[in-house]
This record gives C-alpha cells, sequence and structure tokens, in this order.
C-alpha cells in the first residue's frame, strides 16, 4: 500500500462484534500486491445501525463494504439495487459503490464454490449436501449448491428459520436433532456447518460416527482453525477444511467488483496463512 493521502479510497467491513476480522489483512495485502492507492479497514456497527453506517458510507464516499454479522438482511433497504445473487441468497456481503447508486452483492456462495473447487477438487452438480444453519453465509451457500445441481437439505437450530429458508430456496429442511442429522449424513457428500457452532470447542450437532472417508466437511468457522468438526472428520479420512478457502475467494470477488482489477489470490491467503 502506498502512503495514504487525501486521494486514498477507502474501504472496509461493518458488523458486530467486528475486530476478529481476517479481512483487512486480506484486502491490505491485495492492495499492496496491485499497486493500488486503497485502504481497508474494520468498522464496528451495532444491531440496529447498519442503515446508519449505509447512510454513512453514502456521505463520506467510501468505494466499497462488506458486510458480515449480524448486518447481511439489515442492509437491503438501504441499498438502491441488489444483484441477482444477493436477491436468491436474500442476504448481501459486499456493496459497491457505482455512482450515486450503493449496489447489494453476496459473493459468498461464489466463494464457497471456487473454494470447494480449488481447495477440494469438488463439483456440486449431481452430489448430495446437508447444509447446517440458516443465516446470511448458510443462505448464499445454500443457494449457490442448489443452483450448481446438487440436491441440498438444510437444517438450522431454529426450526421455522430453516422452514422458511427451505421454502423460498426450494430445499428440503431437517430437523436439528443428532438422530435425524446422522441419517442425513450418511446420505450426504458434502456437509458444511455455517453456524458457530465449533467458534467456542462445541462438538458436531450429529455423532462423529456418520462420517466417514467419502465424505467431504466444510466449516466455514475459522478460529479455531481447526474445529472439532474438522477434526472429527480427518480422523475418519474425510477431506475437510475451515471456512478461509471461502473467506479469500468471496474476497477475491468483493476485490474485482470495486476495483476492476484481477485479485491476487496467492498475496491474499499468504496475508492470513
Amino acid at each position: 500500500m502506498s502512503a495514504i493521502s487525501g486521494r486514498t479510497a477507502v474501504a472496509g467491513i461493518i458488523g458486530w462484534p467486528v475486530e476478529q476480522s481476517r479481512s483487512p489483512a486480506i484486502h491490505n495485502a491485495a492492495f499492496a500486491a496491485t499497486g493500488l492507492d486503497w485502504i481497508y479497514l474494520a468498522f464496528p456497527v451495532r444491531p440496529g445501525d447498519a442503515p446508519r453506517a449505509v447512510a454513512g458510507m453514502r456521505a463520506l464516499g467510501i468505494k466499497g463494504l462488506n458486510v458480515t454479522m449480524p448486518h447481511k438482511q439489515a442492509v437491503i433497504d438501504a441499498l438502491d439495487s441488489l444483484t441477482p445473487d444477493a436477491e436468491r441468497a436474500g442476504a448481501v456481503n459486499t456493496i459497491i459503490s457505482d455512482g450515486e447508486a450503493l449496489i447489494g452483492d453476496n459473493t459468498d456462495g461464489r466463494g464457497f464454490l471456487r473454494a470447494l473447487a480449488t481447495d477440494g477438487g469438488f463439483e456440486p452438480s449431481g452430489k448430495s449436501a446437508l447444509v447446517l444453519g440458516a443465516g446470511g453465509a448458510a443462505r448464499a451457500v445454500v443457494a449457490a449448491l442448489s443452483d450448481a445441481g446438487a440436491t441440498v437439505r438444510l437444517a438450522a437450530r431454529r426450526p421455522e428459520q430453516a422452514s422458511t429458508l427451505a421454502g423460498a430456496l426450494g430445499v428440503e429442511p431437517l430437523p436439528f436433532e443428532p438422530g435425524a442429522l446422522a441419517d442425513a449424513v450418511a446420505f450426504a457428500t458434502l456437509i458444511v456447518n455455517a453456524t458457530p457452532l465449533g467458534s467456542a470447542g462445541e462438538s458436531p450437532p450429529f455423532p462423529a460416527e456418520a462420517l466417514a472417508g467419502g465424505h467431504v466437511v466444510v466449516d466455514l468457522v475459522y478460529h479455531p482453525e481447526t474445529t472439532p468438526l474438522v477434526r472429527a472428520a480427518r480422523e475418519r479420512g474425510a477431506q475437510a477444511f475451515n471456512g478461509l478457502g471461502m473467506l479469500v475467494h468471496q474476497a477475491a470477488l468483493s476485490f474485482e467488483a470495486w476495483t476492476g482489477v484481477a485479485a491476487p489470490i496467492d498475496a491474499m491467503k499468504a496475508a492470513i496463512s
């Protein structure tokens, strides 16, 4: 990154909490690698204040924002338009400044599919997937997998939330119970945890014995880098990944939307390795 001046473009991320975000390291490494006069900052925005943060983006001329929990749906009404991916997911993780307009996009699903392909060599078409969760990230992942030709089942700790999302995206909802989840794991090739479970060391919400060598497991939690689910899957011979691959690839898509420059993936990965 060059010296900060009055010409330096500003991008960032809003969330609560947000101080643990790896996005500043990823994006600032990308700006440095490409020689762009940009800087990326983390902005803590309290629940309920997302529309005010979007208004601040307009007023301050911020070039781009990423959006993380709990604001992925709360920002929508403050934007001028949504991309098809954001509309399909019902959530926004990227805001693009286009002249006077602010456009909401969702790069989570495309980033997830890119990470699956590059890290795991996995092609979803014709496969069966189980997704745990019904928040913004889960919405994007379910939509992307379904659109890519996978048969998706969904389970969340709030049954009504799972049922609503499953109905909106045309997938099958399941009870968030160990027995039902174990049966679903046995049926699936791909298992995705899009809940916070594991971030505090919690065990998987189904018996670990349900996992086997033919599974591909992705835990979108990336702190700790090896969650109990990832560890259990690897111990049983499955391919297992944390959420850092998705984080980098969704960030790359945001970077490209803001700057029009190809993202330096290797530099972005190195920033968090």
